[in-house]
């Protein structure tokens, strides 16, 4: 099972241009065809994306079909003949209220006829978009799409359940949602076996299952902060998974889809999710990302025994299961090397070889990748934090200028993985850190409830605790530090420069908040009062009146910056809407403080487009370079 290493180039002694790290990833998804035989992949060339099929054996491509500067989202199979490919697109469509957002849309493409048809696109008092991926199964002996979709009835719109023969590109409505459904789970036999329900007002939480006609329900609950979820099919496929809490504790508890029965708890940790067969959806076994260490479990010994041939192909990089065909086979896994960066291969259990379908970013070599490792310090009120440090190649660990990246959410986190932001910046000659503060999920329930209440506070005070942390061990020169983030991240770059004074000499947020009233009321008219009690949970504010909502946005106290800052959003940004940077700008601008203010037409929320993508990495390390010169 023996594989040579993929060879991405020799060391070179000058970093990769900028270009190499900003533009978009050469390949963004890869599935494989229920028989092996191909892999569909989405790949880019400058800013134009195209979905091609390549054919395993051959090595020839059966589809190329240029999306253009659409945003595709993934791919996925639909049998051997059909490939799925999820777009999105941000508008706001005539007569429905809340502005602009992020719309899905999905369309099936023949390879044999080598046409694409969109899907819903023929739902009577409907809508073309979808609310979720699209489900594949087996009905009545043809593999068979299932979407998610509205309908309206009565002025009002349902998120339902629609079915859709590829053979035609029909849709037909299986079950029409209530006013709080806002999920659907198929059974194997791709008939819709539960639905979950959930009221944003007042918190109530429910599951129903299929009952004769109709609909029974089995479980509620009233939950207005963190609801219970429902994960999916069980093992059996008899069985439904629900995620809740048992004394803080993960787990996933069954529901038995005849009698609405409990059924066995499985203990989990936070990070790990569902693992799932290819063709009926039944739960195979979980993984994620547990501290450090991919975990990855599986319930059948052979699956197991699959996949610790696949870990030893690739002994001594991260190793991640995107895609595997119908008989387990042949499998498609994203190999992430600390020192030639990701790539993806098919491993092909059969003649027990791999074969490398490409780099992630093929503009980079070994030499460019710098070094990432885990550190770990105390806060200030001795809590124990990780993150990550990225040096730059050819420089002595020694004094370094420093670039404080916080991960945006708050509740997400930093991973070991090749990263093109911070690698970007640590080839400029700056180290970067990169921490997991308090309020960051996936480490433990300590560690998330730690940061409620903190927002601008100690989640704010833990990053330039890890700044002294590193100029302590002679590291970085504190005295040349910046801070660079986006949205959640963003805030944290605003608040270093308003809040946190004294540790930076510049402040650059891409997409962040800077007027907290002003988002959680937009988030609010989205979302519902979900949000709001999302984030006053973090802010620590009773409600919008809260006096706290002007003490902790940036806006408010942008008389109080002391450094340069740079601001950078998207246009069609529907997470963080661009007035945050224009608030911020404008407030800067009245109070004499230098800024600059960079507004990207046709960028969303996570640098989809490759152009505005590169614009913004090259005026952040520009701006840098002003401020806080690497030598």
């Amino acid at each position: 099972s023996a594989v040579a290493a993929l060879a991405l180039g020799a060391t070179s002694v000058a970093a990769a241009p900028l270009e190499a790290y900003g533009k978009l990833p050469t390949i963004e998804d890869v599935a494989i065809s229920p028989s092996g035989h191909a892999a569909a992949l989405v790949v880019t060339d400058g800013e134009q994306r195209i979905v091609a099929v390549r054919d395993l054996a051959s090595g020839e491509f059966l589809m190329r079909a240029g999306a253009g500067p659409a945003k595709v989202r993934a791919v996925k199979w639909a049998g051997d003949r059909n490939v799925l490919i999820v777009t999105s697109a941000t508008a706001a469509p005539v007569g429905l209220l809340g502005g602009r957002r992020e719309w899905m849309l999905a369309y099936a493409y023949d390879l044999e006829t080598q046409k694409a048809r969109p899907l819903l696109r023929d739902v009577e008092y409907g809508m073309n978009t979808i609310f979720d991926m699209p489900v594949v199964r087996t009905y009545r002996g043809e593999p068979t799409v299932y979407v998610q979709g509205v309908k309206f009835a009565g002025g009002r719109g349902h998120l339902s359940l629609f079915r859709i023969s590829l053979g035609r590109a029909t849709s037909q409505l299986v079950e029409e949602g209530g006013e709080d459904t806002v999920d659907w789970i198929v059974g194997v036999d791709g008939q819709p076996v539960a639905q979950e329900l959930y009221d944003r007002s007042s918190g109530r939480w429910s599951v129903k299952i299929r009952s004769g006609p109709g609909w029974r329900e089995v479980e509620q609950t009233v939950a207005p902060l963190d609801p219970p979820y429902v994960v999916g099919l069980g093992r059996s496929g008899e069985h439904l998974l629900v995620a809740t809490r048992d004394e803080q504790q993960p787990v996933w508890r069954e529901i038995d889809l005849k009698t609405g029965a409990p059924g066995r708890t499985m203990k989990v940790l936070d990070a790990e999710g569902a693992l799932r067969d290819p063709q009926d959806g039944r739960l195979i076994g979980r993984g994620g990302l547990v501290g450090d260490h991919d975990r990855w479990v599986f319930f059948d010994p052979a699956d197991a025994a699959v996949w610790r041939t696949v870990l030893s192909t690739f002994p001594d990089s991260r190793v991640s299961l995107r895609s595997w065909s119908a008989d387990r086979k042949k499998i498609i896994v994203l190999v992430d090397s600390p020192t030639e960066g990701p790539a993806y291969a098919v491993v092909d259990l059969a003649t027990r070889k791999a074969t490398w379908l490409g780099a992630v970013y093929t503009g980079l070599k070994a030499g460019d990748i710098a070094l990432k490792q885990a550190v770990r310090f105390k806060a200030a009120d001795g809590l124990d934090l990780t993150g990550y440090l990225t040096l730059p190649r050819g420089r002595e660990a020694k004094a370094l200028p420093l670039v404080v990246l916080p991960h945006g959410g708050p509740a997400s986190r930093d991973d070991p993985g090749f990263d093109w932001w911070p690698q970007a910046i640590a080839s400029r000659g700056y180290a970067v850190l990169q921490v997991n503060f308090r309020g960051s999920d996936g480490l433990g329930n300590a560690l998330l409830e730690a940061g409620y209440g903190q927002w601008g506070r100690k989640m704010q005070t833990d990053l330039s605790d890890g700044v002294r942390h590193l100029a302590g061990q002679g590291i970085v020169d504190p005295k040349r530090v910046c801070i660079v983030g986006a949205s959640y991240g963003g805030y944290a770059a605003l608040a270093g420069a308003t809040h946190d004074r004294g540790v930076y000499r510049c402040a650059a947020s891409f997409g962040g908040v800077s007027d907290l009233r002003r988002q959680i009321g937009y988030s609010r008219s989205r979302s519902g009062a979900a949000t709001l009690r999302y984030w006053t949970r973090f802010v620590g504010a009773e409600d919008l009146g809260d006096p706290v909502m002007a003490e902790l946005s940036p806006a408010a106290q942008a008389h109080r910056a002391e450094i340069p800052i740079l601001l950078v959003h998207g246009k069609d940004d529907t997470v963080v809407p661009v007035e945050q940077s224009r608030a911020m700008a404008e407030a800067l601008k009245k109070a004499g403080k230098p800024h600059e203010l960079v507004v990207q037409a046709g960028e969303d929320h996570w640098l989809t487009r490759g152009e505005t993508r590169l614009q913004m990495l090259e005026a952040v390390v520009a701006f840098l370079e002003k401020h806080n010169p690497p030598m």
